[in-house]
């Protein structure tokens, strides 16, 4: 190691910096929320910064163990501000609940550095630390709730579930290295693409290939791996439910791409296949279940699963000959992350004081009762839906004409992708009617959410809109892409 490996790496380093200076700061101002916040925040802009500086460099670290590139730096923005935004709404909701502001924020920052740390990954040892990093944080923010019930049966199953699908991939990467060789990605690429050129690929890589997709399909909650996600996002806080639904399945697609795309893409033919069908069955499950839900957190954890299969038609795509896939990959990413955590922030909203559920009756009347967050939930479930011109249609655009340009098998799947999306504006705009076609509930009075609270929802809604409109996103994703080209 060297001064210029940790510059590479100064953004991961300054992370965990800020998650250990807002633990110092609660406990040299105890019980004092907005210190904490402030520090984190602010702390978060400056990783921004970092990483902005370094943007543009392309350079190896720790031995080629770890890489920067535009695809590290546009995936580390992503999930920078997927922590800024979970905390500008946790503490509306932790507050008023008596849970501790401070950990939550540390909590999460650790779980935002590990997601940091898969984005640069380019050796499978230090890719499966930077999973762990990840997911074990995530287990004590599904269980924050302590005196829940529900929140420590979701935080029990998710990790029991997250332990043994770890262990699986972590089989797969054993048998990886066995056949290559090596734990770097970039030997392993020409490892494989030797293999398959003389035709000598060995049955304990085939293994090693299920045993990977089956860890990673449930880190990003695809079918048939997906049993964990309902339980642990309605248990979970509402704030984590929002972190839960973008956070690990954007760091488990950046798994697929340092690990399927850049190692394992010599044998995209063999998993090809395999990622058409995950892609089918997790779309159409998603949606038929969440048709059948009335509690909106729950639905929109069937939705997220949904838009998991979504997300995997641009995969498809790349592995049928499409490097656009990828584009479309990263570009869902971003909608999905604004649109989806906007969501759960007026769930939030809603959820302010204790005691009021995230049934779908709990939003009868809402823009009446709160015209803002009742336009701001349309805009949101509209944008899940598909409708333009709004993030969720040119996500949903890009993955499916990636598809459609694939051709053979993948046109049946975009079409399909195009099914699925007509299905799911039932739920969705089943929603909005009751916002705007019901009678108020009884009993359940709107709160005006704090100063930081509406600047992060504020957030999420222009990007919702924006985002399609504005070239700079569909750029940023295309440069990203372009790393992986071959």
């Amino acid at each position: 190691m060297n001064w210029a490996d940790l510059g590479t790496i100064a953004p991961v380093v300054w992370a965990v910096l800020v998650a250990a200076a807002v633990l110092v700061v609660d406990l040299a101002l105890p019980g004092r929320r907005a210190p904490a916040i402030a520090v984190a925040l602010a702390g978060l802009a400056i990783v921004a910064l970092v990483i902005l500086s370094l943007a543009g460099h392309t350079e190896r670290a720790f031995g080629g163990a770890y890489t920067l590139d535009s695809l590290t730096t546009f995936l580390d923005m992503l999930f920078l501000a997927i922590g800024a935004m979970t905390i500008l709404f946790a503490n509306d909701y932790l507050e008023p609940r008596g849970l501790p502001i401070a950990e939550f924020a540390a909590i999460l920052i650790f779980a935002v550095t590990g997601a940091m740390l898969i984005a640069g990954s380019a050796d499978l040892l230090l890719l499966f630390v930077a999973l762990e990093l990840m997911v074990l944080p995530g287990y004590l923010l599904v269980g924050f709730s302590r005196r829940d019930p529900n929140s420590t049966e979701g935080a029990i199953k998710y990790f029991l579930l997250g332990s043994f699908s770890s262990a699986i991939l972590l089989f797969g990467l054993a048998y990886v290295w066995g056949t290559t060789g090596s734990t770097r990605v970039d030997v392993i690429a020409v490892a494989l693409t030797r293999l398959v050129a003389t035709g000598s690929i060995q049955p304990g890589l085939a293994m090693g290939l299920a045993f990977m997709t089956t860890g990673v399909a449930f880190k990003m909650a695809a079918v048939p791996f997906h049993y964990w996600t309902p339980d642990a996002y309605q248990g979970s806080p509402t704030p984590v439910t929002a972190y839960l639904s973008v956070g690990p399945k954007i760091g488990a697609f950046a798994i697929v791409l340092r690990l399927f795309v850049e190692a394992l893409g010599p044998l995209k033919a063999d998993w090809l296949p395999v990622v058409i069908i995950l892609a089918a069955l997790t779309m159409t499950l998603g949606n038929l279940v969440a048709i059948t839900q009335d509690n909106v957190k729950r639905m929109l954890a069937y939705s997220s699963i949904a838009h998991t299969g979504y997300i995997l038609v641009g995969l498809a795509a790349y592995a049928g000959g499409q490097h656009s896939g990828i584009t479309a990959i990263l570009f869902y990413g971003v909608a999905y992350t604004f649109m989806n955590m906007g969501a759960f922030a007026v769930i939030a909203a809603l959820q302010h004081w204790p005691g009021v559920t995230s049934q779908i009756s709990t939003f009868a009347g809402l823009g009446r009762r709160d015209p803002w967050l009742g336009l701001l939930m349309a805009i949101f479930l509209l944008s899940l839906t598909g409708i333009p011109p709004l993030a969720g249609f040119w996500a949903k655009f890009y993955v499916i004409l990636a598809a459609v340009q694939g051709g053979g098998w993948l046109t049946v799947l975009a079409v399909l992708a195009m099914l699925n999306a007509a299905a799911a504006a039932f739920y969705y705009l089943r929603v909005v009617v009751y916002m705007y076609m019901r009678e108020p509930a009884e009993g359940i009075e709107a709160t005006r959410p704090s100063l930081l609270f509406r600047v992060g929802l504020a957030a999420t809604g222009i990007v919702t809109v924006f985002i399609g409109l504005i070239p700079v996103f569909q750029t940023l994703a295309s440069n990203a892409a372009d790393v992986l080209k071959v």
